[in-house]
């Protein structure tokens, strides 16, 4: 059997905040906004929703929505996620259902279609594309989680800005700004685009919510549109603050139980990984410096879509007989980002993957390797470390072992017993 180190638990600990009553925090955030003063009793309100998997976001759409029937309107909800699903409607219905977003649950109509309007044109030419069905209300209210984009860099990365531009854009949208790209910066396009649609969409507002590193809702804010553009940035801020960490940033090999795109938009968060501006390799912007990665499957909430995939290494054929090619393919070709979607070297069984990957880290025998699994990159509390962390754990003030250290957890099979 191959060599591979003594692994143990390990418990992190990191600053968390949270919102305690989910329900009133929306309702009081709401109220702050007065939009009795400007909606009329029956007007309608487009309230997008994204394919992210937020901490809480059926509640906090539910009681977005609740807010405006309570003040005579009629709200509706629209999948708002690019070219997430398979770039078809009914997949982003389905995405949305596995994500707890029905109509029984919001308690309101969702309104589902690929279909987009060009609403505008930026100052360097972009034509901006909108939900058809969003693009008819009355009213628009945006609702998107502020993190730190997988790829980008700027004062506004993901967030409500994106949710105006990528979700709402749709599939013809994403495939245009994504292109853009080429030619501008990110930060140009989002300016360019969201000031088009701040000024003919008729949005009247926005939730803007952050989540702390253990996957929990911190912050839940309601924003004027005047003033999504400066304060997204001040809470990009803190969403960066807040983001989970890997318990060392040197690592030989790290085991990833799952990837998805309700964990990330890449499937593990690049930023999480430090592959935010190399897929392969850890650059001096980056936090975390990975070698090798192992991926061993996707997420049931994914369907499929693989994106990510090839940000890491090694992966098994379990995993690869989970990917949808096809809904992979779209969104990836989708983002200018086709190397995500490229099938890493695959190995029959965990065992295999892991053995493999370490024969790749250098000069440093396997019993000796810097190893870390994690179940994905949304949940770190709880990790598992190689016998080479074990003495820098005991002197950490953030992290503490949890239980005693034992073999490297493959059964006879060669598969892996998930954090």
């Amino acid at each position: 059997m191959a060599q591979f180190p003594r692994m143990c638990d390990v418990i992190q600990t990191f600053d968390t905040p949270r919102v305690a009553d989910i329900a009133a925090t929306v309702q009081q955030q709401m109220q702050s906004l007065e939009l009795h003063k400007i909606i009329r009793p029956g007007q309608s309100v487009a309230i997008p929703a994204g394919s992210r998997g937020i901490a809480n976001i059926g509640l906090i759409l539910r009681e977005i929505a609740a807010h405006f029937t309570s003040i005579g309107a009629a709200p509706f909800i629209v999948p708002a996620m690019g070219s997430h699903a398979g770039g078809t409607a009914e997949g982003q219905l389905r995405m949305l259902t596995t994500l707890g977003i029905t109509e029984q649950s919001v308690r309101v109509p969702i309104r589902a279609t690929m279909e987009t309007v060009i609403v505008a044109q930026t100052s360097n030419g972009l034509p901006v594309h909108f939900d058809k069905y969003a693009s008819q209300a009355d009213h628009v209210f945006v609702v998107g989680r502020v993190k730190p984009h997988t790829r980008f860099v700027g004062p506004v990365e993901s967030g409500l800005h994106k949710m105006m531009l990528i979700g709402l854009g749709k599939h013809e949208g994403a495939k245009i700004y994504h292109r853009g790209i080429l030619m501008m910066s990110f930060p140009e396009i989002i300016a360019a685009v969201a000031e088009q649609v701040l000024k003919v969409c008729r949005v009247c507002g926005g939730m803007a919510i952050l989540e702390n590193a253990e996957d929990e809702t911190a912050l839940i804010e309601a924003v004027r549109p005047d003033d999504f553009g400066r304060r997204e940035p001040e809470l990009l801020v803190l969403a960066n603050r807040w983001l989970p960490r890997l318990p060392f940033d040197d690592v030989d090999l790290l085991i990833v139980d799952r990837i998805g795109k309700n964990i990330s938009g890449v499937g593990m968060d690049a930023n999480v990984i430090g592959r935010k501006y190399n897929d392969h390799a850890a650059t001096s912007q980056d936090t975390a410096r990975v070698r090798r990665i192992v991926v061993r499957s996707l997420t049931k909430e994914t369907n499929g879509n693989a994106t990510g995939i090839g940000m890491s290494e090694f992966t098994t054929q379990h995993c690869v007989d989970q990917i949808d090619a096809e809904s992979t393919r779209i969104n990836c070709v989708t983002g200018l980002h086709p190397e995500a979607a490229m099938i890493p070297i695959t190995l029959p069984t965990d065992a295999a993957a892991v053995d493999c990957a370490l024969q790749t880290i250098g000069m440093i025998e396997p019993e000796n390797a810097r190893v870390i699994q994690i179940s994905d990159t949304l949940h770190l509390t709880h990790t598992r470390v190689s016998e080479a962390y074990f003495e820098a754990v005991q002197k950490s003030k953030h992290l503490r072992l949890d239980g005693q250290p034992y073999d490297f957890p493959v059964d006879a099979a060669g598969w892996l017993k998930d954090v």
